[in-house]
């Protein structure tokens, strides 16, 4: 156990666990930038939005409520709600009230935005190849990809998204 003083703070570090948990969040961050910078520049929706479009496309009746989509793209329900306002200005999405409870919203995907999701697809998939599973092999996908459902399991009881774009 190595320690570090940080900002008048001594924490006992192990430092492989560290490294371990800096490599996660810097490759995502890099990624990310990557395939959103492509998105964006081929004049496709934002990384965001996509995400949004494909869990709404991927849904019972392509429709969500409003905490479930906020649940499945990870975002806090104020965030989920300000970035389907941006969305459905661009006409991809509308909020339709719920006739069962009068206080619950479903966002549900438009043709346009079912349009705008398939030509986005093909790039948002060759940019996951190309930064991202392009460097292992299969074994280490599948490990790679069991550790983080672990992960993703501890973490959110048994809910762990199921996504094909």
């Amino acid at each position: 156990m190595e320690k570090k003083v940080c900002a008048d703070v001594v924490v006992g570090l192990d430092r492989g666990r560290v490294d371990a948990w800096r490599a996660l969040i810097t490759a995502n961050a890099l990624v990310i930038e990557k395939i959103e910078r492509a998105l964006v520049e081929a004049g496709l929706p934002p990384l965001g939005w996509y995400d949004v479009l494909l869990e709404l496309n991927a849904a019972p009746g392509r429709r969500l409520r409003m905490q479930d989509l906020a649940a499945r793209v990870v975002l806090s329900r104020t965030r989920v709600s300000r970035l389907v306002d941006e969305i459905a200005r661009a006409g991809l999405v509308e909020r339709v009230p719920d006739p069962d409870d009068g206080r619950a919203t479903f966002a549900t995907i438009t043709p346009l935005g079912r349009t705008k999701l398939r030509r986005a697809a093909p790039r948002y998939l060759a940019g996951i190849e190309q930064h991202f599973t392009s460097l292992f092999t299969a074994k280490e996908r599948d490990t790679l990809t069991t550790l983080l459902q672990r992960v993703a399991a501890r973490h959110a009881g048994t809910r762990a998204p199921n996504r094909s774009a």
